[in-house]
């Protein structure tokens, strides 16, 4: 196809595309749904080779187009089809998405702590701290409720816990947790040891002292505070060289992610609470479209020039379900389009914990949707005080996959919800996962952007932004 006129590929590749899509999507819903239609297996083999065939054209292509987003991209298309072929092997192969997440983790501290303090006692501006710390909580409680109630309203439109029996659940695995009270909510934002915070990979803990830090930094005499800056500066230049280096291996981590979830779940797991599924899947979308987007609009944001910058972060988002895993890429994405590094070092991990817009949407969802199974019909108001205490519950879990259901589970059991619809939810919770995530991810890189904007100091053309190359 390379050899061929772009018009005719581009052509010839979509025909394929279509054929193989909709060959597979007859497969699937001839074994689930028992039509007992045979399919001759030549036709079967024939659509097999084709499909390798396709994947072998893009493979190569990525080595002609030999950016990083396209090799994600073609890693993710890749993992899926290892999972479903081979999906023993396809299992096999999370050790190496396990070893690019531990490889992301080890650079969030770090780079945490030498942006926020070099954000802060660098510029030595008190004032400005203040005002973006204002300015952040202020734009994230207004874009989280959005979110509580987009997902309060898709899940009573959809009623798709209605009608589930218990005997439906699948009893799996799930960590014990005990209700959490407001005061330990409280004091878990505050660290009691850095290290411990940092080994734990505690986020919002993280930024606390860096902050803390940084301030106190500004009150230092400038002959002592300058070698403690410099360090910092370095340090953090350094780490986001490291996120280069580490970022290499991207594909293969989020091939191995990708090939290990088909692999374990199987494509099947789409028919299983389908209607739960979609109607979280749409409910972001709407969120996306009424809230996040008339706020690009509002803003002036060059639109496709974010979509290009964010591709990369939100699809290592998508495939590892792990905001975390994604912020080092997505601080580097917002400075190469004109957002100050002092405010993406303070806004984007201040709004991991605090403005967790598919996270919200979702436990809004999810909570409902547990009442509904279990035949509880909560009112208005009740609904409003679960979801509410959820969003207090839920700070610092973004960079956790799928810690979102441990949050449910605790607020299950300060509530009194049963907890065996959980476990339905569980079967499907990585799918879902992936979505919220990649929205948790969006909704920060757009933040770092308002605040810029709203400070006056949001510039494309800044020498910060012409050294990254994305």
């Amino acid at each position: 196809m390379y050899l061929l006129p772009r018009k005719i590929a581009n052509g010839a590749f979509f025909l394929l595309l279509i054929a193989f899509l909709s060959y597979s999507s007859f497969l699937f819903l001839n074994s689930q749904f028992n039509w007992s239609i045979v399919v001759p297996e030549t036709i079967d083999q024939l659509f097999y080779v084709l499909r390798w065939v396709a994947l072998g054209f893009i493979v190569f292509y990525g080595f002609i187009k030999k950016t990083l987003t396209f090799w994600i991209f073609v890693a993710l298309f890749l993992g899926i089809a290892i999972g479903h072929d081979f999906p023993f092997f396809g299992q096999g192969l999370q050790i190496f998405s396990q070893i690019f997440l531990k490889m992301i983790k080890v650079i969030i501290a770090p780079l945490l702590f030498a942006t926020l303090v070099y954000g802060i006692a660098g510029h030595s501006d008190i004032k400005q701290v203040g005002r973006m710390g204002w300015k952040s909580l202020l734009y994230f409680e207004i874009v989280t409720t959005f979110a509580l109630f987009i997902g309060l309203a898709a899940i009573n439109i959809s009623k798709a816990g209605v009608g589930i029996k218990q005997a439906d659940a699948v009893m799996q695995d799930i960590p014990k947790v005990e209700a959490q009270t407001a005061k330990e909510v409280i004091l878990h934002i505050f660290p009691d040891s850095i290290v411990k915070s940092m080994s734990s990979g505690d986020v919002l803990q993280i930024v606390i002292f860096s902050v803390f830090f940084g301030i106190a930094l500004i009150m230092v005499p400038t002959a002592q505070r300058k070698p403690l800056i410099n360090l910092t500066e370095s340090l953090s230049e350094t780490m986001f060289k490291f996120t280069n280096i580490v970022m290499y291996f991207a594909p293969i981590g989020v091939g191995a992610a990708m090939a290990y979830t088909v692999g374990h779940m199987g494509l099947g797991v789409l028919v299983n609470l389908f209607q739960l599924l979609i109607t979280l899947y749409i409910a972001l979308i709407v969120f996306m479209l009424i809230v996040l987007l008339p706020i690009a609009l509002i803003i002036k944001l060059p639109i496709r020039k974010f979509i290009k910058a964010i591709a990369e972060p939100v699809s290592i988002a998508f495939a590892t379900t792990s905001s975390e895993a994604a912020l080092p890429r997505a601080m580097e994405a917002m400075v190469s389009i004109g957002v100050p590094r002092k405010i993406v070092a303070f806004v984007m991990p201040t709004g991991y914990s605090f403005n967790l817009d598919g996270t919200t949407l979702y436990l809004a969802l999810a909570s409902v949707f547990v009442a509904q199974a279990a035949g509880i019909n909560l009112t208005f108001g009740h609904q409003l005080i679960i979801v509410f205490t959820l969003m207090l519950t839920s700070k610092g879990v973004a960079g956790v996959p799928r810690a979102s259901l441990v949050i449910l589970l605790g607020t299950a059991a300060s509530f009194g919800l049963p907890t065996w619809p959980i476990f339905i939810i569980l079967g499907i919770d990585e799918l879902m996962d992936m979505a919220r995530t990649s929205v948790n991810v969006i909704g920060n890189c757009l933040a770092s952007v308002v605040i810029a904007k709203w400070e006056g100091e949001f510039d494309p053309n800044s020498a910060e932004a012409a050294e990254i190359n994305i």
